[in-house]
């Protein structure tokens, strides 16, 4: 592992870069419990955590790049013909000869939670190599965002390895957002693998008790100073329809309640938050206006269908701003 410096590198020291699954999602129209009878799909959507995030990303002008592979089939075109639209490097994109590129199929019930059925291991999106076009994006990063699914994928972690040490040697940084249950860390490698994240992440950018899990310890001070103390400089903790608040390792803390929208499709919303909160802090602004706009991001995504439907860009972010009313608790 190689020391941190603390901070997060600015965007002239190189792009934003994400390891780890491209999907399409398709999903049901109706609301109900799981897939076992006929019903109307919608779709196919692009999707993935870290294309999602990705995806914001260069949406809002930083410069931004994926590793990661999909099939040879139209669900792997139709994934990179939007980021390469948006503006990400889909240059470390590889396409599988063999495998289906990633599927996920979505079903809402009432009270909004969600039944998926996934296929990722079994599919192109279960494999992800350290190839030359991978080593030369790499090469030029200033940042790498790391996500938790992406521990699920054998061979990522070398890839995510080799991406952390390149930008260390540049004085770049790591953001990390565990997006994991916590059941999943109990066996393999997997706990070994988010250690180290923790260990190596300037950024933490967790949800709900992915805190507790990342900490270690129960209860948000508690887990806050354990962070800190193991050299997080910044965690930006969302916390859904309630908003987020900034941590920072001086003692800052601010509190952002978020906005009144009626929700559509809560997928991609935090990785939104995540992408708009990292891109805006390497654009130079504080965390406390971050913060905002990455609650912006994450409120506007959620009132299209799709999970990168509603991703705005600079302009569309800047009006949602101006026109949507705040929580107030």
């Amino acid at each position: 592992m190689i020391v941190r410096n603390g901070r997060i590198a600015p965007e002239n020291l190189g792009p934003t870069i994400t390891v780890g699954e491209i999907l399409v999602e398709i999903m049901a129209s109706t609301t109900g419990f799981g897939f076992k009878e006929p019903q109307t799909l919608i779709g196919p959507f692009p999707s993935g955590a870290p294309a999602i995030f990705i995806d914001q990303v260069a949406r809002l002008g930083g410069a931004a790049g994926i590793i990661a592979t999909v099939g040879a089939d139209d669900f792997g075109a139709v994934n990179i013909e939007r980021l390469r639209r948006d503006g990400v490097d889909t240059s470390a994109i590889s396409i599988s000869p063999d495998r289906p590129t990633g599927s996920a199929f979505v079903r809402y019930r009432d009270d909004g939670s969600r039944d998926f059925i996934f296929n990722i291991m079994h599919s192109a999106a279960g494999s992800v190599i350290l190839t030359s076009s991978a080593e030369t994006l790499i090469a030029k990063a200033g940042h790498v965002h790391v996500m938790g699914s992406a521990f699920a994928i054998p061979g990522a972690d070398k890839v995510i390895d080799a991406a952390i040490r390149s930008v260390r040697s540049r004085e770049g940084s790591v953001s990390f957002d565990p997006n994991v249950r916590k059941e999943l860390l109990g066996s393999g490698n997997f706990r070994s693998q988010f250690e180290t994240m923790i260990q190596n992440a300037d950024l933490l950018l967790p949800s709900g008790e992915e805190l507790f899990v990342a900490a270690g310890v129960d209860g948000e001070i508690a887990a806050i100073k354990a962070l800190h103390a193991r050299g997080v400089g910044e965690i930006a903790l969302k916390r859904g329809r309630q908003g987020a608040t900034f941590f920072g390792e001086s003692g800052a803390r601010f509190d952002f309640h978020g906005f009144e929208v009626d929700e559509i499709d809560p997928t991609g919303a935090g990785d939104a938050f995540g992408a708009t909160y990292l891109t805006s802090r390497r654009q130079g602004l504080g965390p406390e206006v971050s913060l905002e706009r990455a609650a912006a991001a994450g409120a506007h995504n959620v009132t299209k269908r799709g999970p990168m439907t509603g991703l705005p860009d600079t302009a569309q972010l800047d009006l949602f701003l101006s026109t949507n009313p705040r929580r107030t608790a």
